[in-house]
């Protein structure tokens, strides 16, 4: 047993607005922002002077004269009671971070280097065995967590790294080692690791302080890689649970600059949980009126982070103030408002935060999943029937999911296997499995079970290779929707690629369960869609921008076809599908009512059903394949005219749209006064008709029209007289090429 017990240890005095310092060691600390005047705190053994006028001034100048520092690492050899079945090591640790004291090297650094989320990795002959849980913005962490571990023999080393969590590769912040043979057994001691880091220049990287104890009590006989399952399991089981949803709702901004060009958003973060706000233009008061929810971890205590961005273009980006909000002290189920100023000038933020308990969060094993067990089963089912409808409306449903075994996965190892772990995703709800290693066909044997927040959402399960301090390898993943599951049955899916482009190597077996209301679930379904956590910007791919435009493209035909039956109709192609056209037109105009609009769409959705029930058609006809891909292999100048045609259509169309939009514009603005009063004349026309001539009667006219216009003129040609208008009122573009024609 392992237990981490918290410990003093040396802070940096933080202030918002102190400008960073840079030590030797490598690690930025803020200095105090008070002025030499007797004033000065001393933190600890630590007493850190900055002359400026001002505690709030940012400038690097501020810097003065003197900086004196002195360090001392106090602490005292903690005891604890400790059992450990076999021969193992126990660990109590607490990372101090020490600058070094040779202050001759001072240097100013910029203030996004000030954010260090450390964690720690404990590492035997190559695995991981431990990590610790990440304490976020700290230069001196403390944790309080524990573990054991079996040994096979004293020989071997224990490797310590340190890492700094970054949004996508880890930053390398040192390592130590613990030799076994060199501990006491049953005896307690501290160990003042040194981190070395061989590729930095730096002398001192800091130290880790840590208790560790060996006990020795009867045989070891488990072997190696079953004990690493276990112990990969205890420690992910214990780090991914949550027990409540922070609600923050985003309101509105007070009082903000009206002559700034762009947009404006706000970026929240809570532990590795991000979201990004929708875009709105800059104005005094922009309504953003959005909602998101945040996990709440029992071992996460960091604050909620807040920044409001003001953008202009793709890469430009200006922070309007940033600040942080403690939501440890939220009442349960009870809505707070915040208004928050931001910087100078900026104005205020305002959002609402509320704090709800969350049930149904586990991960078991097989032999105690939640729906075998008789009195779980009840109350789940109790709590999601149809007479309960009226409560919990925001708790849909129950789902429960065994994720059994995978099959015939990729090796990613030298030695031909892989340490597979797997990772099911329910919109923003994650749980993993343990990592079991050296196989190919992994047994995890696990039940992991979630509340259900919308019955349209999505499991996917994703199988990864740890790969030690890599990023871990891809193997596999599967998707599949709630409103598929069949409750009970074991399924095997075959696994796809990461880009959902063909299949992958290896399946999965699964047994799912799903249990919901269905009035809870179909008041949820008109509410807005929970936003996805805040994922990387994408990037342009062409593959992607053709899969686009050809999903356009076919639906853009369909609508052409349906207007060239239309059009056929009217061109008395076929004389028999004219006349039912034309009848079935005059008895709808005459008999029209408001109510038959919904019936005609119900009406073509029980047919569709219909035409499904009989397998006339498939649901999935019209399904564009997300594997689309070109036609053989082309070459360089193949592609690159390729390219060249998508942009001309993507131009073309914007053209079209842009166009349309200016000459309506310009038609009111009298750009070019004929028109404009020749739409003058017509609305006015229009106007007097419609207020004599019921709508209906118009549409007769209009009808009847179009139908015998082929039978008066056969050789008349088809034009809207609208579009025709339209086409003689300049767009922007020829109001310049024009400028001067018209005299306005």
């Amino acid at each position: 047993m392992v237990t981490v017990l918290s410990r003093q240890s040396f802070s940096p005095h933080w202030l918002p607005h102190s400008p960073p310092v840079k030590l030797p060691g490598g690690f930025p600390v803020r200095l105090a922002g008070r002025s030499c005047c007797g004033s000065c705190l001393p933190l600890g053994d630590v007493h850190l002077e900055w002359g400026a006028d001002r505690p709030d001034s940012p400038s690097p100048q501020g810097l003065c004269h003197v900086i004196q520092a002195s360090l001392q690492v106090l602490s005292s050899t903690l005891s604890f009671l400790h059992t450990n079945e076999g021969m193992g090591l126990a660990f109590i640790f607490q990372a101090i971070f020490i600058p070094c004291t040779n202050l001759s090297h001072i240097m100013i650094d910029c203030v996004d280097n000030l954010i260090i989320d450390p964690y720690v990795k404990f590492k035997l002959e190559g695995k991981t065995i431990y990590k610790s849980k990440i304490v976020y913005k700290n230069l001196n962490p403390k944790w309080t967590e524990s573990f054991s571990f079996p040994l096979q023999d004293r020989e071997q080393v224990v490797d310590v790294r340190v890492y700094d969590k970054d949004l996508t590769t880890d930053d390398f912040m040192g390592s130590s080692t613990i030799v076994i043979k060199n501990l006491e057994l049953d005896k307690t001691s501290e160990m003042v690791l040194s981190l070395e880091d061989p590729n930095s220049l730096e002398d001192d990287m800091g130290v880790i302080v840590m208790d560790t104890c060996q006990n020795q009590k009867g045989d070891q006989t488990q072997p190696q890689d079953k004990a690493q399952t276990q112990r990969s399991a205890e420690a992910t089981k214990n780090s991914q649970l949550w027990s409540g949803v922070f609600g923050i709702t985003l309101v509105e901004g007070q009082d903000m600059p009206e002559n700034v060009q762009g947009d404006i958003y706000v970026r929240y973060r809570l532990g590795e949980q991000k979201y990004k706000s929708k875009n709105l233009c800059v104005q005094a008061n922009p309504q953003w009126r959005e909602r998101f929810d945040f996990n709440k971890y029992e071992d996460c205590l960091e604050p909620l982070q807040v920044e409001v961005f003001a953008k202009r273009g793709r890469k430009s980006e200006e922070s309007w103030g940033m600040f942080e909000v403690d939501l440890s002290r939220l009442p349960v189920a009870t809505q707070q408002l915040y208004t928050h100023v931001l910087d100078e000038d900026k104005g205020r933020l305002v959002f609402l935060a509320t704090l709800n308990p969350c049930c149904g969060v586990s991960i078991n094993e097989l032999n105690k999943a939640p729906l075998e067990q008789p009195d779980e089963r009840d109350q789940i089912l109790e709590k999601y029937s149809l007479k309960n409808s009226h409560k919990c409306l925001r708790e849909v449903g129950f789902l429960q999911v065994k994720v059994v075994s995978a099959t015939d996965l990729t090796s990613t190892d030298l030695n031909g296997k892989s340490d597979p772990f797997c990772v099911l995703e329910l919109g923003n709800s994650r749980l993993q499995t343990h990592t079991i290693y050296k196989t190919l066909s992994p047994e995890w044997e696990k039940v992991f079970t979630f509340p259900i927040k919308d019955i349209h959402d999505v499991l996917e399960l994703t199988v990864f290779g740890e790969d030690g301090d890599k990023a871990p390898d891809f193997l596999g993943r599967v998707a599949i929707p709630l409103l598929t599951v069949q409750n009970g049955q074991q399924v095997t899916r075959g696994l796809k690629k990461a880009n959902w482009e063909g299949p992958a190597k290896g399946t999965i077996s699964l047994v799912m369960e799903v249990h919901y209301n269905p009035v809870r679930a179909g008041i949820r379904t008109f509410k807005p869609k929970e936003e996805k956590f805040l994922e990387d910007n994408p990037k342009f791919a062409k593959k992607v921008l053709a899969q686009n435009i050809y999903r356009v493209r076919k639906i853009t035909m369909a609508v052409l076809h349906t207007l060239q039956y239309i059009k056929s109709c009217f061109q008395w192609e076929s004389t028999q599908q004219s006349i039912i056209a034309f009848l079935i037109f005059i008895v709808t105009v005459w008999a029209w009512e408001l109510f038959m609009l919904p019936l005609f769409l119900l009406l073509l959705i029980g047919w569709n059903y219909f035409q499904i029930t009989t397998e006339r058609i498939s649901s999935n006809q019209d399904l564009v394949s997300v594997s689309y891909t070109e036609s053989g292999k082309k070459g360089l100048m193949d592609k690159i005219h390729m390219v060249q045609e998508i942009v001309i259509t993507v131009q073309s169309i914007l053209d079209e749209i842009a166009c349309i939009g200016e000459r309506v514009k310009n038609t009111f603005n009298w750009s070019v006064p004929f028109l404009s009063c020749l739409a003058c004349l017509v609305l006015f026309v229009a106007t007097a008709t419609l207020y004599y001539i019921p709508l209906r009667y118009i549409i007769l006219i209009w009808g009847v029209n179009k139908f015998t216009k082929k039978l008066r003129s056969p050789y008349a040609i088809d034009n809207n007289e609208i579009l025709d208008f339209l086409k003689r009122v300049p767009s922007d573009v020829q109001k310049v090429r024009r400028c001067g024609l018209w005299g306005l």
